[in-house]
């Protein structure tokens, strides 16, 4: 009898009510696991969701992609003039960050940090002149860049795949640094001939594969259910 009432107990003198769930560490692992499957539960529904939402919208995904495909063509098949409007384009971007520069200058605390934006942004509005003003030498120049760039990567990852262990893992290596320095190596050879045609040319590449995967994107929202 305890504070005027009595706790019935059984035969092994345990109070009725008085059950206690034991708390160790089996207990707790159980509870992270439920945990974690409810939130990756909760994950897989919340994307799930996201899908079928952006399933209504699969026919505008789906219209462009096949619009950069046939960006991504016609950059190829007129490469040189792709290549005049993909520079020009670059003047007009390096004239607006050039003048961005020059604004963030202006609110600069000490003259070095000025000068120091200003040249930035000058450097950037000349680039940006010369590409608009004449952008068959600018594309020679990038041109140049480029394949002096896709050269010294070649021979980096050459590099590279010789300090690989011998073994299956060492061909992927050695065939992405034979693509990369042999297109180097022909842009550079071909040079300022290849300046008229290389900058559309990865243009149209890279708008192609760009729309082949947004197309292929809306086909797989198309088929969910």
């Amino acid at each position: 009898r305890a504070h005027g009432r009595i706790r019935r107990t059984d035969s092994r003198g345990f109070a009725a009510g008085a059950l206690t769930i034991p708390t160790g560490p089996a207990n707790k692992t159980a509870a992270a696991e439920e945990g974690a499957m409810s939130a990756d539960y909760s994950a897989r529904h919340n994307l799930g969701e996201a899908m079928h939402r952006l399933r209504a919208k699969s026919g505008a995904l789906l219209a462009f992609g096949l619009l950069l495909i046939v960006l991504g063509a016609a950059s190829l098949v007129f490469c040189y003039f792709s290549t005049l409007a993909m520079v020009t384009l670059n003047g007009v971007l390096l004239l607006v960050a050039g003048a961005a520069e020059i604004g963030v200058g202006m609110h600069a605390r000490s003259w070095g940090r000025f000068a120091f934006w200003v040249l930035g942004g000058g450097l950037y509005i000349l680039a940006g002149v010369f590409c608009i003003l004449n952008p068959l030498a600018a594309s020679a120049v990038l041109t140049l860049l480029i394949g002096a760039g896709l050269t010294a990567a070649g021979v980096v990852r050459f590099y590279l795949a010789f300090q690989l262990p011998s073994g299956p893992q060492r061909s992927p290596v050695w065939l992405g640094a034979a693509v990369t320095l042999v297109l180097g190596l022909t842009i550079v050879i071909h040079w300022p001939l290849s300046s008229a045609y290389v900058l559309g040319t990865l243009l149209g590449v890279d708008l192609l594969f760009n729309g082949a995967g947004w197309v292929s994107f809306a086909l797989g929202l198309r088929a969910l259910r």
